[in-house]
């Protein structure tokens, strides 16, 4: 099936790794052009240059007011264009309740929930009918993780604002998506398993409780994220849609 994805242009944060490189790449191997962000110069450099030249990186902090405008404003200057976000932002620091700061929650919420807001707003502002806003989210939006509690504070939220966003946004004609990956097989996933004290024996009870019995694949997840960003979902919007081999309906 043709998605529809030649030629549009997105914005894609939080890409030099994990779900926002996986949803890049397959963006781009449908025929997308996509703008990659990450806080790092050199992994983002690398990042657009794996993906080739229908990609261009812009280093950026999510936390920085500025951020919206300056990477819409790059993706018309590198593509003639903007089509679509997805907001992807590293997980916050892994603790308990009693563990967390205040500076650890300030933090997290200025880069994984105000720097989305901000961005959703001005996508909004800017996309026409056909355009969409997508979300990286977290399981989490249904169930709390045991040892996230900023993830789990914060993600909810979003996932809120997301489908307020949606109602707003349905009459132009621009949809607005969530993805809720659960044990997608990520660096950060494989750093969260290794908190245990048997990170191989935490792995294989999660595996038990998953429909599918086993993680998923970046590429999984990268292209669930590439269709319903594309022409092809135009009737889906306000889903928070689970990436998680049948896991929460296992629940």
């Amino acid at each position: 099936m043709d998605l529809g994805l030649k030629d549009r242009v997105y914005v894609v944060t939080g890409a030099t790794r994990g779900l926002g490189n996986a949803a890049a790449r397959e963006l781009v191997a449908d025929g997308a052009k996509v703008v990659v962000t990450g806080r790092d110069d050199k992994r983002v450099a690398d990042a657009a240059a794996e993906l080739g030249p229908n990609a261009v990186g812009v280093a950026v902090d999510n936390a920085d007011p500025e951020v919206a405008t300056r990477l819409i404003t790059a993706a018309r200057e590198a593509f003639g264009g903007f089509d679509g976000v997805l907001v992807s932002v590293g997980g916050p620091p892994p603790g308990l309740v009693a563990d967390t700061t205040d500076e650890q929650w300030q933090s997290a919420f200025e880069s994984v929930f105000m720097g989305a807001v901000r961005l959703a707003r001005a996508a909004a502002a800017e996309l026409e009918a056909g355009g969409v806003i997508g979300f990286v989210l977290s399981a989490s939006v249904h169930e709390p993780i045991a040892g996230l509690t900023i993830s789990n504070g914060l993600r909810p939220g979003l996932a809120g604002f997301a489908k307020s966003l949606s109602d707003e946004l349905g009459p132009r004609g621009v949809r607005v998506v969530g993805l809720l990956p659960s044990r997608i097989d990520t660096d950060r996933v494989r750093e969260l398993d290794a908190l245990s004290a048997d990170p191989a024996a935490t792995r294989a009870a999660i595996e038990s409780r998953i429909p599918l019995r086993r993680y998923g694949t970046p590429e999984e997840f990268g292209r669930t994220a590439a269709f319903l960003l594309s022409p092809a979902a135009s009737y889906l919007t306000g889903l928070m849609i689970p990436v998680d081999g049948g896991m929460r309906h296992g629940f």
